[in-house]
């Protein structure tokens, strides 16, 4: 009885793939809905200067954080659903997720890229006055980090 409770239990899972689902179609319709707003104020104040060219770079940096964000969620939604209640969904191969270290690695892969977007945002909008040093080397050494731990796990299998 305890062990048919305990196997069935694993559907608890579901409540996390649905709400990182929903919060990766949140983020990702949110970012096409800021993408058009964007688009349509660009074209209708038809201002085009280098300095608006910057501004504009800067917040589709900003958008494409939204989509990679979004995309983090999914894998998460993804990975725990083929992890936990059946591994027979049609995803490429590079997304097939088999275990825990599988869905992981995927996840510090994103994160990398976040980081890397989000330091290429603040070199855009860097004013000339703040210290990106700190914050690049911030990001290099979590960014270091982060690929120290994929390849020693890479290294082990």
């Amino acid at each position: 009885m305890l062990s048919k409770t305990l196997g069935a239990s694993r559907f608890l899972i579901v409540l996390a793939v649905l709400g990182s689902l929903l919060a990766a179609t949140t983020l990702l319709v949110y970012g096409l809905l800021e993408s058009a707003q964007l688009v349509w104020v660009t074209i209708e104040t038809g201002e085009v200067s280098r300095k608006g060219a910057k501004a504009l770079a800067l917040e589709f940096i900003e958008i494409i954080d939204l989509f990679l964000l979004g995309t983090v969620f999914y894998i998460i939604a993804l990975g725990l659903y083929e992890l936990f209640i059946s591994s027979d969904i049609n995803v490429p191969g590079w997304l097939t997720i088999k275990t825990l270290d599988d869905l992981k690695n995927k996840l510090i892969a994103v994160v990398i890229v976040v980081l890397g977007v989000l330091f290429l945002g603040q070199v855009v909008g860097w004013n000339g006055e703040t210290d990106l040093l700190g914050y690049g080397v911030a990001c290099a050494l979590v960014i270091a980090a982060l690929t120290y731990f994929l390849s020693t796990k890479t290294g082990s299998k």
